[in-house]
């Protein structure tokens, strides 16, 4: 009821042995929550509680099976479904031989009906959308089904929903380690349609590929980017269904090392320099491009790459090079045409905002060493959940790695802009107590007629830091006007380093009153040495005084 000064009134368990990993509630009360199995291969758990209870430890009400990892629980807009992406992963182990895994659930959605009163479904409310009418038909092109060498790959095994969104009752899930999306009807609880996701081309949209060069710079290669999605959030504009995807990408690594007493580890991920040292990579595939020179560290040889991609079986060698995540966003229309995608502006605005102990572009979420993850993903965009303010439709998109929130006004979904950026990471410190939020998991947007304050909020879960943000999402600044005033700082501005930062914190910030101003997060963090300070400086001056008000 506070914002400012949220306090924990109780918890709920699954068990012993058993993991909450996603959690929804519905207006009048009644939660659900995704309860993974002690054995993740096992068949999780749908958990209704009732969320409004006096007592949480006695505010259970039922229980119902779901598929095996039930990662992400959503509820549709009108509150009548439950829908979970099940993403059924394989076991840590593979097989005595290491051809395959030990254990592979299918994955699926679990398709819920709900009660109108806060009480639990039954089982026979439960029914489950799999993936097995896709076994024998030809999947689009860029869609991935992959395994180790024994693996009996297939979409009914191999697709492990992510995350899942609805709109107008069809369901959308991500389906990451594929590359694709699917689309579900929520009525009939059946798979629909297989998209897929997006793909960018490197030589034209560039890139941070090196960790070792110790510069924030980003260039084209004849490299293409898997987005791989991971959130998904659906939303409507001029009447038409849309949906946001952040592209993480992902790589599959199970089993167990031989010298630590297992049978072998699969993985799908290699580094470029590895391809080209074992003349795996077809002559002629990269164009003109000096190879040697590619390969070396310093400028791609450790960007990751997936090998179950882009390999000529009749060649035997890649002529296509696939990288993991497109460091971006992504809107698709309805059909799964993409109408917009970000592109390199969040690798752009990270490297222009470097500053040592300010601001580290493409840092991990555990260590704060500047450009540690620029060949790995880059800031890893993770997190997404689409809110409207006024007459305005936002997304708001978490980097995993660098961390902070990139806001982009999606009202006009093919026009789609960057509005700022805020990240309240105290760069200067590797201590988790001091460093503010870490690695952005989870969002929710809350209405202003929902919010306690009467205000629109973003509520942030960081897995990393164990922490939750509420930010105050304030009103917005006349567009035109800022990009007016950003045009006359460019025209007035010198061109030192010095500059190029100043320059981009105004373009970063400027355009949300009090950015998105904290109000509150776990107790003691804006009091945290430096993090009150880190964010102010990422505002000019103007923007920073209504900022103080708020911080």
């Amino acid at each position: 009821s506070a914002p400012a000064n949220p306090t924990l009134i109780g918890s709920i368990s699954a068990g012993e042995g058993k993991e909450i990993n996603s959690v929804a509630v519905r207006p009048d009360g009644l939660a659900v929550a995704a309860v993974q199995q002690a054995d993740k291969t096992e068949d999780g758990e749908a958990l209704f509680f009732n969320a409004a209870a006096a007592d949480l430890d006695t505010a259970e009400v039922g229980r119902v099976m779901v598929g095996a990892l039930p990662d992400n629980v959503h509820l549709t807009a009108d509150g009548g479904y439950a829908l979970l992406a099940n993403e059924g992963e394989p076991s840590n182990e593979l097989n005595a031989e290491g051809t395959d895994y030990v254990t592979d659930p299918e994955g699926s959605v679990s398709v819920i009906k709900l009660p109108e009163a806060v009480e639990a479904p039954t089982q026979a409310d439960a029914r489950i959308a799999g993936f097995t009418a896709f076994d024998d038909q030809p999947l689009p092109e860029g869609v991935r089904v992959f395994g180790p060498s024994g693996h009996d790959s297939k979409p009914s095994i191999d697709f492990e929903p992510e995350y899942i969104t609805s709109q107008d009752g069809k369901a959308f899930v991500s389906l990451q380690e594929a590359n694709a999306i699917g689309v579900i009807d929520i009525e009939s609880a059946t798979v629909e349609n297989i998209l897929p996701a997006h793909i960018a081309d490197h030589s034209q949209v560039p890139l941070d590929p090196s960790n070792k060069d110790d510069a924030a710079e980003l260039r084209t290669l004849p490299v293409k980017g898997l987005s791989m999605p991971d959130s998904i959030g659906a939303f409507t504009a001029d009447g038409q269904t849309y949906f946001a995807t952040a592209n993480e990408g992902d790589a599959r690594e199970w089993g167990v090392k031989e010298k630590d007493g297992g049978s072998g580890v699969y993985t799908d991920e290699v580094e470029l320099k590895d391809l080209v040292e074992d003349g795996k990579v077809c002559e002629g595939a990269l164009g003109d491009v000096n190879v040697e020179e590619l390969a070396d560290k310093k400028h791609a040889g450790n960007l990751k790459l997936s090998n179950a991609s882009g390999w000529n079986e009749e060649k035997g060698c890649f002529d296509e090079l696939y990288a993991y995540g497109s460091r971006s966003f992504s809107i698709y229309d309805s059909e799964g045409n993409v109408v917009f995608d970000s592109g390199a502006e969040f690798e752009k605005i990270t490297a222009e905002l470097n500053e040592p102990g300010i601001f580290h572009h493409n840092a991990d979420n555990e260590e704060a060493e500047f450009d540690d993850r620029s060949d790995n993903k880059g800031p890893e965009p993770e997190a997404l959940t689409i809110g409207t303010v006024g007459e305005r439709t936002y997304a708001f998109i978490g980097a995993e790695r660098v961390g902070g929130i990139f806001v982009y006004d999606v009202t006009d979904p093919a026009t789609a802009s960057f509005v700022t950026y805020v990240n309240n990471r105290d760069f200067s410190t590797d201590e988790f107590a001091a460093a503010g939020d870490l690695g952005p998991e989870g969002f929710a947007f809350v209405d202003k007629a929902d919010s306690p304050n009467g205000e629109h909020l973003l509520i942030v879960g960081n897995e990393v830091s164990g922490t939750t943000t509420v930010y105050n999402v304030e009103d917005l600044l006349n567009a035109d006007e800022d990009n007016q005033d950003d045009a006359d700082d460019h025209d007035n501005e010198d061109k030192s380093s010095q500059s190029s930062h100043s320059s981009t914190a105004t373009i970063a910030v400027g355009s949300l009153i009090g950015v998105i101003a904290a109000v509150a997060a776990a107790v003691g963090l804006l009091n945290a040495p430096g993090v009150r300070e880190t964010v102010l400086s990422f505002a000019p001056a103007p923007l920073s005084e209504q900022l103080e008000k708020f911080l």
